[in-house]
């Protein structure tokens, strides 16, 4: 199957692509990479899941707002590659966690990008490499940033 027939089976909603909030390009081309700025867990009503993972927010509620950026970042491949089926592979993930000094559940909480990116692309293609990392605090208190590399057809 297709990245767009998985994602269809899937039965999952993608939120609207957010615009760029300051002075950089959501998506740049460049040969046959497409490279994705940071993108927050935004919701399909327009809101970001916001707080401290660790703190507000606990491992597994982490974990879905790492999903939830997943679904921002295919939402705003659509928007400007037109499909998913223009994706080969996954090639790098670095996710950034909003969370406390104790927390060390990083790995876990990114799994929840990771693991859509296999639904959509399937194991072979849609796992890359990746780093998870910790933050102090990430912009408008969100919980978890992500960006990513990604190799076109």
């Amino acid at each position: 199957m297709t990245a767009e027939q998985n994602l269809q089976n899937l039965g999952l909603e993608l939120p609207q692509a957010p615009s760029p909030k300051g002075v950089y390009k959501p998506v740049l081309i460049d040969g046959k990479h497409c490279y994705i700025s940071g993108q927050g867990p935004y919701q399909t009503d327009g809101s970001l899941i916001t707080g401290k993972v660790g703190a507000e927010l606990d491992a597994e509620q982490g974990k879905h707002a790492a999903e939830q950026v997943g679904l921002t970042i295919l939402a705003t491949l659509k928007e400007n590659l037109g499909s998913l089926d223009k994706i080969k592979r996954v090639i790098k993930v670095l996710g950034m966690v909003n969370a406390t000094t104790d927390f060390e559940k990083h790995p876990f909480v990114i799994n929840g990008c990771s693991e859509l990116f296999a639904k959509i692309w399937g194991e072979e293609n849609g796992v890359g490499v990746r780093s998870a990392v910790g933050m102090g605090s990430l912009p408008h208190n969100i919980s978890v940033e992500i960006e990513a590399l990604f190799e076109l057809i």
